[in-house]
């Protein structure tokens, strides 16, 4: 996640490379960053908390007091954001020693620039900070401020949301082979379906139910697939996936 954020963040120039220091202690990742993205300095956490105004933890949640306790490091002065799912606020505040925090939920199709992430705000934190981090955000996707308490449906929507959307793909790309399709033309049409209907979507304005009738014409081809799909439980299924990730994600921050 920390890769697609920041990934895509350099890719739209927001942040020139050369102002970023990178702590990994993964030599696949260290590698992955020299090959495409060689001006981002691989350094220690005190060196690069030190030399940073804004310090982004991208770490699993587990990770994130292990992180800010580390020997020597003083958090002090600095903007901490934190995309680790569950972690409150007050929990952020209380590890860095002070209130200026911002919790980030990204997701990674940000890595394209075509991410939705949610954030919420401390109260230590000032305007330009919230502006600060929202324009960065807005950089790679769509950004929505929320409220603390909705940030775990955040994550179980968006936050988890790609995988489940491609386990649609590759569901629907299945199919299209066992129809008869060679693998990787219904790969591709799978995957151009998604991207098309999403656009059409987001650019008609219309809801989805309304675009989904309009292909459903009456004892066609396309309500006896969906009454198949509603037989076998989709929506509600898709329901329950949000719902056990937003499950999750409280259940971390407990």
């Amino acid at each position: 996640m920390g890769r697609a954020l920041l990934g895509g963040v350099l890719a739209s120039s927001i942040v020139d490379p050369n102002q970023v220091c990178l702590v990994d202690p993964c030599e696949e990742t260290q590698q992955w960053w020299s090959e495409h993205h060689g001006e981002v300095a691989c350094v220690d956490l005190l060196e690069a908390v030190d030399c940073s105004e804004t310090v982004l933890l991208a770490v699993k949640p587990n990770l994130v007091s292990q992180v800010t306790s580390a020997e020597g490091l003083s958090l002090t002065g600095k903007l901490v954001i934190s995309i680790a799912a569950g972690v409150s606020l007050s929990r952020l505040g209380a590890l860095v020693g002070h209130g200026r925090v911002i919790r980030v939920m990204p997701n990674t199709p940000s890595l394209v620039r075509e991410g939705a992430s949610g954030f919420c705000c401390a109260e230590a934190v000032t305007e330009g900070d919230r502006v600060w981090v929202q324009s960065l955000l807005d950089c790679v996707g769509l950004s929505v401020e929320v409220s603390e308490s909705q940030m775990d449906a955040v994550t179980g929507l968006s936050g988890s949301g790609p995988a489940y959307v491609c386990l649609m793909i590759e569901s629907l790309a299945d199919g299209g082979v066992q129809a008869g399709l060679p693998r990787n033309l219904a790969m591709k049409l799978a995957t151009q379906t998604v991207l098309g209907t999403a656009k059409m979507i987001q650019d008609t304005g219309r809801h989805p139910g309304e675009l989904k009738d309009a292909v459903a014409s009456p004892g066609g081809t396309t309500i006896a697939a969906i009454a198949e799909l509603e037989k076998n439980g989709l929506r509600g299924a898709l329901m329950q996936a949000v719902a056990a990730s937003a499950n999750r994600s409280r259940q971390i921050g407990d």
